[in-house]
């Protein structure tokens, strides 16, 4: 993995109010243009906000001002864990480790880092448990539809069949006593693009939890979150974070506030990244099964045991 680079970017907000500080941190519009959250102003604390720029996106970690000692060091160190993640899984650098393996497993076996294949492993998981409909294979289809680079296209037929012979987790075999990799047909390749960001997340948690900061939210452009502990707000009644679900329609307006806590959301959706051909709308979420984008839901949110989950799941529905 690439040693992480050290804090480039760092947002103190102990000066603010709690509810300007979190007025700061989203405002309302999304992080990544196409699905998102709010948090609630809260009423009785004060907070502070580290935020690093990865995977396209901000990520930032929230915790409440001057209740731990270690809260600035543990929130870099965590923020410098996303940015090694990102390094490792991109498929944007020939240089990642993700970029390497799909290079050479195609034709034998590739030793990984061990976390990289605990990923690849829950991935063949969620792919089974979904029934194929999240695939950390799909690439192929969202570069033969354009999206790949935002500039959607109606691909040929023969494009969508030369692509899906390329997709299909079925095709990815694992070693775990050697901890290798090997795809078992030409032209396959992992993208973690539906997980990525929350698999980030998951991480940088741990390293909070290994400096005993227990009350934090975490989300990488405001699509995927995760808190732990108690939120400013937090009452017996309701002990985590107050989170609000943004209208993919009109983003002033709110579908709904679920309060988090020690759990993972992601939301997924095609309000802004879909293009339109002969009257008919292409959402960017592909079903990798058809080959076709998805049709009938504008955005879904889940709530799971952990980001990562969240995040392939709200791909998947």
């Amino acid at each position: 993995m690439a040693t992480p680079r050290k804090s480039h970017r760092r947002e103190f907000l102990t000066g603010h109010s709690a509810a300007r500080a979190i007025e700061d941190l989203v405002d309302g519009r999304l992080g990544d243009g196409d699905a998102g959250v709010e948090l609630a102003a809260p009423r009785g604390d004060y907070l502070v906000t580290y935020e690093r720029r990865a995977m396209a996106c901000d990520f930032q970690i929230v915790l409440p001002a001057r209740r731990y000692a270690a809260g600035a060091e543990a929130a870099l160190e965590a923020l410098d864990v996303v940015d090694a993640i990102e390094a490792q899984l991109t498929v944007y650098r020939d240089d990642s480790e993700v970029a390497r393996l799909n290079r050479a497993a195609g034709d034998d076996w590739v030793v990984v880092d061990a976390e990289l294949f605990a990923l690849i492993a829950r991935s063949i998981e969620l792919y089974e448990v979904t029934q194929g409909a999240f695939d950390a294979t799909a690439g192929p289809l969202s570069r033969v539809w354009g999206f790949h680079r935002r500039q959607g296209r109606i691909p040929t037929d023969d494009e969508l069949a030369e692509a899906l012979k390329c997709v299909g987790s079925r095709h990815v075999r694992l070693d775990a006593e050697r901890v290798a990799v090997r795809f078992d047909q030409p032209g396959v390749e992992l993208n973690f693009g539906s997980i990525g960001k929350g698999y980030a997340l998951d991480r940088a948690s741990g390293v909070l939890a290994v400096a005993e900061v227990d009350d934090y939210i975490l989300h990488g452009g405001k699509s995927s979150v995760l808190a732990h502990g108690r939120g400013p707000d937090a009452t017996d009644e309701r002990p985590g974070w107050s989170v609000g679900i943004v209208n993919p329609v009109d983003r002033r307006r709110r579908l709904g506030t679920l309060t988090l806590t020690d759990r993972g959301l992601a939301t997924s959706g095609t309000a802004t990244q879909f293009f339109r051909y002969e009257g008919r709308r292409y959402g960017h979420i592909i079903d990798p099964r058809s080959g076709w984008p998805s049709e009938g839901v504008y955005s879904v949110t889940v709530v799971a045991d952990c980001a990562a989950e969240a995040d392939a799941l709200a791909t998947a529905f």
